[in-house]
């Protein structure tokens, strides 16, 4: 079990009216995770190159653990606010996910119900076929599906498609152009477009925009009053970090490592399609995991439908080592025995990495605000994020006062 905690205890030997007894030792200090701790592994983070970082450790009982490292832009000495706003990208596919097991509680769908049978014609071509396809799969990365989901792999990419929109129809058919990657429930495959098409389905099932059922029933149930989707607004609301993505090229202008070349840019002002366009905060992220976990937004057999897992695939696991995948929700072994929940986020800029026990007790949210198209340095980034969960989870005991 991973721990900060100190280990001596003072023993003070004084005179004390004339008797020379000597006192009872002081107790040493309850073991932990304390706030220095949080600020350690903050500080951590920040020394691979991140310009801001806020972390929050939230228990049952008592007051959050915050701390921030780094600033909120760089090149100046402005703080990284304690509860500011950042892009949680694929977080927000647990928030999907729990509307549509929503859905099936009431009866509204079923988790086998096929593609075809929800969305007609939408899942054809190239080998695609909706009637192979199950909303379980969907949910679970295991439809096969192909990702072809927009992104900027230079500057120059940023600055010309940063504006860009996209609708669900449109990255839907982006992934038809491709071939299935296997066929459906026979593999792992990330697959941003599989939760697009839940987004259709939420719709077609509902009669209403998915974003405003999840507005109704989870947002709003949990007090999530400052989660929000960004649409057709590039910017995010005050406060927060800047966002950075550092570019690591053969050739340009920036910082020499080598051979190479970094460019760091700010890429906070950019339009993100989908579900990848949700932004919250610390607060909030750990809210919805104890809300959920809590058994606040679903039933227990819906709860064990989505903690039903699966390996994932060799890629994923250099970022998630021993990661199993749910139904939009991630499984990760803790170092002190059993394991956490999860759902990280990366974005051009943002980084979200978060754990919940499984009761939802225990919960972190750790929000990066810079990203790197170098594999090495994302992987580090993502060691010490991890590391600093792991670490909060282990050593946070339930009944924390976070002093």
């Amino acid at each position: 079990m991973a721990a900060f905690a100190a280990t001596g205890v003072a023993v003070a030997v004084q005179s004390s009216g004339g008797t020379g007894a000597t006192p009872a030792p002081e107790p040493a200090p309850a073991p932990g995770y304390r706030q220095a701790d949080l600020l350690r592994d903050t500080d951590a983070i920040h020394a691979l190159g991140v310009t801001g970082v806020q972390a929050r450790v939230s228990t049952t009982a008592g007051p959050d653990l915050v701390a921030t490292s780094g600033v909120a832009a760089a090149g100046t000495a402005r703080p990284v606010p304690r509860d500011g706003y950042f892009r949680i990208a694929s977080t927000g596919k647990t928030l999907m996910a729990t509307l549509v097991l929503q859905l099936a509680d009431e009866g509204k769908l079923s988790l086998d119900d096929t593609v075809e049978s929800r969305l007609p014609g939408v899942v054809v071509g190239n080998g695609n076929d909706g009637r192979r396809i199950t909303v379980r799969q969907l949910l679970q990365n295991t439809s096969g599906l192909h990702d072809d989901l927009p992104g900027f792999d230079t500057p120059q990419q940023y600055y010309q498609h940063r504006y860009d929109t996209y609708t669900a129809e449109r990255i839907v058919a982006r992934a038809m152009k491709h071939r299935p990657d296997f066929p459906p429930g026979t593999g792992f495959g990330y697959s941003n477009t599989g939760y697009v098409l839940l987004g259709m389905i939420a719709e077609k099932t509902t009669g209403h925009p998915w974003p405003k059922e999840i507005e109704k029933r989870i947002l709003a149930p949990l007090g999530m009053n400052r989660t929000y989707l960004s649409g057709a607004t590039p910017t995010l609301r005050n406060p927060h970090a800047d966002g950075y993505q550092v570019f690591t090229t053969g050739e340009g202008t920036g910082e020499r490592t080598g051979e190479h070349t970094e460019e760091r840019i700010d890429v906070t002002e950019q339009l993100v399609p989908d579900l990848g366009g949700y932004v919250s905060t610390t607060a909030d992220i750990n809210r919805f995991f104890q809300g959920l976990l809590g058994g606040k937004l679903l039933s227990g057999a819906r709860m064990a439908d989505m903690r039903n897992t699966v390996p994932v695939d060799k890629r994923l696991e250099t970022f998630w080592p021993r990661g199993r995948y749910g139904l939009g929700l991630v499984n990760r072994p803790l170092t002190c025995g059993g394991s956490y929940w999860s759902h990280e986020g990366g974005e051009a800029g943002y980084i979200t990495l978060d754990g919940a026990t499984d009761d939802g007790s225990r919960t972190v949210t750790v929000s990066m605000s810079t990203s790197f198209n170098d594999l090495d340095k994302t992987l580090r980034q993502h060691k010490a994020a991890s590391d600093l969960v792991d670490r909060a989870l282990c050593n946070t005991p339930h009944n924390s006062k976070g002093k």
